[in-house]
């Protein structure tokens, strides 16, 4: 097997990621799949954190939009969906003999620890795989931004930004057949271009740390392993040299 690309990973599902083909909610099959694959990538002695979103569950903006809910506890709302996927994850993972820890950066100490960075890093160098819950803990921030941010506190080498599509196309694939993949893509490109990686606050917060961004289809069996491997499979984001 190839020698891993990177020592330490950030890995950023959204909750979408988890319903499989449902409507909503957790599909146990996308979750055992998931946990199967985290396992093979620790077992190379990979370092892995996760950030999960919660818009299987909630999210926050539309309904802030749809119900007139204020946008402040619309966002809340939304962090406590992302503690509901984190905790299911932390379930699956466990059953597969993989040692988690979930850290809350809203204090709920009955069901996660809170989130310290220092301690994060410890459980990370003890090799446990830890998944980062409730987003930033502020409103109007979303959890890419939270991934953005966690990756660089815990001096990560790469995002690995998990979707339903190979990569960062020109258009959305799922619409036009012609839509125009992209192998490689700096993060000004990405600003400029307005394409959907990640919010443009995630995308600065990268730009200025030129931490690189892997964009894969998270539904491909062996993809996580593959990104991790350095292999070319969906669209690197960086720093344009």
């Amino acid at each position: 097997m190839a020698k891993p690309s990177y020592r330490r990973i950030l890995l950023k599902l959204s909750g979408e990621a988890l319903m499989g083909k449902r409507a909503y909610g957790i599909d146990e099959t996308i979750l055992a799949g998931l946990s199967a694959e985290i396992r093979e990538v620790i077992s190379l002695g990979i370092q892995v954190a996760l950030v999960v979103g919660g818009g299987n569950i909630f999210r926050g903006v539309r309904t802030n939009r749809e119900t007139g809910i204020d946008r402040a506890s619309a966002d809340y709302m939304g962090m406590l969906a992302t503690v509901i996927n984190s905790l299911a994850l932390q379930d699956v993972l466990e059953r597969h003999d993989v040692t988690t820890r979930v850290l809350s950066a809203i204090e709920m100490r009955a069901i996660a620890e809170p989130y310290i960075r220092r301690r994060a890093l410890r459980h990370l160098e003890k090799g446990r795989v830890v998944i980062f819950a409730a987003g930033t803990g502020n409103p109007y921030f979303t959890t890419d931004t939270a991934a953005a941010l966690r990756a660089m506190e815990i001096n990560a080498d790469a995002i690995l930004k998990a979707t339903k599509v190979d990569g960062v196309y020109d258009r959305d694939p799922m619409v036009d057949p012609k839509a125009r993949k992209f192998a490689r893509l700096s993060y000004i490109e990405v600003l400029k271009k307005n394409l959907k990686v990640m919010d443009a606050t995630a995308i600065s917060l990268c730009m200025d740390n030129d931490l690189p961004i892997v964009v894969f289809n998270l539904t491909k069996r062996g993809n996580i392993l593959k990104a991790v491997l350095g292999e070319k499979i969906g669209t690197v984001v960086h720093g344009g040299k």
